[in-house]
This record gives C-alpha cells, sequence and structure tokens, in this order.
C-alpha cells in the first residue's frame, strides 16, 4: 500500500480515494498534468479534489459542531436568517364548562447576519507537476483542506468568544483578576467551576443538544481539569454511541470536545524588546498620564492597548516613542489610582501578569448559528494548466484553492457560557 494510500486510510470518508488516484498517476497519460495536449486534468479528478478536500476541512470545524446551521442560498443576497419561537406563557386560567377558550399563537423572532467570503490558492508550476517526485497537486489540497477548516472555524469561534455570559475561574471578578503559575492559588478550570456554568444554563432554561450540554476545551486546561477525580472519559459512558468529534469526557452533564484551536486570550508584548515595562516616577491619584520606561516602540504603537498596573487596568489613548522612555496618555475619561514608582506594568488583555488566558465554552441548543459548509459554503477550485487562456500561453500554471461563504451568530447569549481560566501551560513561557 502507498504511503498516500495508508494516510487516507484514517479519514472515514476518503477510503476509497486512493483507487481513484490511480486515474492520474504518472502511467495514465490521458489525465495527468503534463502540458502535452490532451494531458490536462480530468473532470473526475476534479470531483475528486473538491470531495476530497471538503472532506477533510470539515473535521477542522470543532465550533461549527453544534450549532443551528443555515443553508447557503443561491441568488438569496449576502443576508441569513435564523428564526426562534417565543415561549408560550403558563395557562393557569382554569378551563370554563363547554367554553371554547380563545387560543394561542405562534410568535418568532428573527436574527439576520451577513455572509462573508474567504479563500486562498496555490499555483503550481508545469514544470514542478512533471518533475517533482511527490504528487504535489495532492499534498496542495491537503494543505487548502487544513487552512479552510481552520479559517472557517476560526470565524465561528471569534463570534461564540464575544458574548457576554461568562464565568472567571476560582471566583475570580475579571480576566485580569486570573492567575496561574504559581505554587498555589492559581485559576486554574475545575469540576466547580462547569457546575456553575452549567447550574447558570439550566436556570436560563437552555435547551440541551442531544440530551447533553456541550463543551469545547483547550488541551492545556483538559490537562489540568484531567486531575479531577469526577472527570469521566468517553469510555466510562454507559452508552457510547454517537461521541462526538474528539471527544474526550463529560462532567456535570457536559460532554467536551477538545480543539487546539479554542480561543486562547494572549496579551502581545509591550515593546518590540520587553514583554513588560515600569513605571517611571510616582503617579499622582486621577492622573491621566503615566512616564513608562524599559522597552523601545514607535508613537501611538500602545493606542488601543491595555495596561494592567496594581491590579487595575487602564486603557491608553496614545504614547510618544520610546527608545527606552515614553508617556502614555489614557483615554477620555479615564485616570490612573496612585502608583508608586517602579510599579511593574504588564499587558492587560489577558490575566493577572499578562498571563494566557484560556476560553472553554459551554452550551445548549440553538445557543448560536452559522453556515452550513457542505450547502454550498465550501468550494474547492482547480484551475488545470492552459485554462488561463491567453493569458496562460504556454500552458505553464496550474492553481488549486477554495472559496467559502461564511458567517456565524450567538442567537441566544443566555444559551451559552465562557468559562475563563488560567492553565498550568503559557504561551509566553511560564509554566
Amino acid at each position: 500500500m502507498s504511503e498516500y494510500a495508508r494516510k487516507s486510510m484514517m479519514f472515514g470518508k476518503v477510503m476509497m480515494i486512493p483507487v481513484i488516484l490511480n486515474l492520474f498517476g504518472p502511467t495514465n497519460k490521458t489525465t495527468d498534468t503534463s502540458a502535452t495536449t490532451g494531458n490536462d486534468l480530468s473532470t473526475e479528478m476534479k470531483t475528486f479534489y473538491s470531495n476530497y478536500l471538503i472532506d477533510l476541512a470539515e473535521p477542522e470545524l470543532v465550533h461549527d459542531q453544534f450549532a443551528q446551521k443555515r443553508p447557503i442560498p443561491a441568488n438569496g443576497g449576502k443576508t441569513i436568517e435564523f428564526r426562534k419561537y417565543d415561549s408560550l406563557p403558563k395557562a393557569l386560567t382554569p378551563l370554563s364548562e363547554g367554553v371554547t377558550p380563545t387560543g394561542n399563537k405562534l410568535n418568532t423572532s428573527a436574527i439576520t447576519a451577513t455572509v462573508s467570503q474567504y479563500g486562498d490558492y496555490i499555483e503550481l508550476s508545469d514544470v514542478l507537476l512533471l518533475t517533482a517526485i511527490d504528487n504535489n497537486l495532492v499534498h496542495a489540497t491537503e494543505l487548502l483542506a487544513s487552512q479552510a477548516g481552520r479559517t472557517l472555524d476560526t470565524v465561528t469561534r471569534e463570534v461564540m468568544n464575544g458574548g457576554t455570559n461568562v464565568l472567571y475561574a476560582g471566583g475570580a471578578l475579571s480576566r485580569a483578576g486570573l492567575s496561574g503559575g504559581g505554587v498555589s492559588g492559581n485559576e486554574y478550570l475545575t469540576v466547580k467551576d462547569i457546575r456553575k456554568a452549567v447550574r447558570a444554563l439550566k436556570k436560563m432554561n437552555a435547551p440541551k443538544y442531544e440530551g447533553y450540554y456541550w463543551g469545547i476545551i483547550h488541551p492545556d486546561v483538559e490537562y489540568d481539569i484531567m486531575d479531577d477525580e469526577d472527570w469521566k472519559k468517553p469510555h466510562d459512558y454507559v452508552n457510547t454511541e454517537n461521541v462526538y468529534s474528539n471527544e474526550l469526557g463529560m462532567i456535570a452533564g457536559v460532554r467536551f470536545v477538545e480543539s487546539t484551536e479554542a480561543k486562547i486570550f494572549h496579551a502581545a508584548d509591550l515593546g518590540s524588546d520587553a514583554r513588560n515595562l515600569k513605571v517611571n516616577g510616582a503617579v499622582s491619584a486621577n492622573a491621566t498620564t503615566a512616564v513608562l520606561d524599559g522597552g523601545t516602540f514607535a508613537a501611538n504603537a500602545l493606542a488601543g492597548r491595555k495596561l494592567l498596573i496594581d491590579g487595575r487596568v487602564y486603557n491608553v489613548a496614545s504614547n510618544t516613542a520610546s527608545s527606552g522612555t515614553a508617556t502614555v496618555t489614557l483615554k477620555s475619561g479615564e485616570k490612573f489610582s496612585a502608583i508608586a514608582d517602579d510599579a511593574d506594568v504588564y499587558p492587560g488583555e489577558a490575566g493577572a501578569d499578562g498571563r494566557d488566558v484560556y476560553s472553554t465554552l459551554i452550551g445548549g441548543s440553538n445557543a448560536y448559528g452559522t453556515t452550513e459548509i457542505s450547502g454550498g459554503g465550501l468550494e474547492h477550485i482547480v484551475k488545470p494548466l492552459g485554462s488561463a487562456g491567453s493569458a496562460d500561453p504556454l500552458n505553464q500554471r496550474a492553481t488549486t484553492g477554495w472559496k467559502a461563504t461564511k458567517t456565524a451568530i450567538r442567537l441566544v447569549e443566555q444559551y451559552m457560557v465562557r468559562v475563563e481560566a488560567c492553565s498550568t501551560f503559557n504561551d509566553i513561557g511560564e509554566n
């Protein structure tokens, strides 16, 4: 068995593809990719690659798994409508004998979202296709499929993580209050945090998804919570059928799916040569400016950034250029608290001391909606050698690429909870 055939066996739906691949191997001159007359990409080849790319892209779409899905309509504009039905009030008025009561009516509300288009492609020369040992069109398709899946997954992920229903691990009051990496006092995700999230969903009567609430968790966070004795793995279930893609376990009625694409709130370094800065000179209470040193950055490089000083977060409006010292000005209406000279200044978009913060999403049915990829959202496009006509007069360039129409939207904020926590692991190198 060839190496490609062996790898293809790993992708459920693609098990029979190695047979199709023989159609355009080096011994079949009617379907290869050379520039000789009559030796163009075949229709079967395009069909194969289209299906192959979509099959490989879909496993990357972890964040789409639990969404209310709507297909991409042809000639229907750029706006997609998601509808929900309003709950009916309790019928507490007793019926009168022999009297037909006034019936109720269905009330629906619509939420709309505008789709956007995403895509990329790879250009392959005729020389490469003719002389390379590896089948570069196959490998290009694999890379594009992974890119497409991760791109479309991120589009949905960012919308999901923009919700307002948030809990902070360990009872912290804000993202900036989450700490990690210490001997003790770390705000890592615990079973108690999950139970709090489930309680919030139950209080809002969030409907379950196939009998459970769903969760999306990062492997770093999974590492921490797997120490909890209450954690169960999929093989501990009474019924192991219909296990979700990448599922790793269940707790408190939540079935978790693991993904390295789960959201991480990471704060960029404050300077080009320094992650953190120092306060240069004491800052009086109610001041709107402060002098910082310890890093190099351009004028207004910190504009729009957040600074974390003494546990408080400040929003920067502007800054002077720094080759070691700079003055920062806060946004209108904001003021500093009293700050001592030489106080540490951390990036404020993440946790305490600038530590990474991980998002664990927990939700129920119809919490959010997204476009349905299999309904026309993802298209694989192969342009064979010579297909560009006079723009490629010597049949020197072929391309393979993808294009997708995509959107996502939160439908009911109360049906999805974002639990933020630090982890044992951290992108800035502190463990």
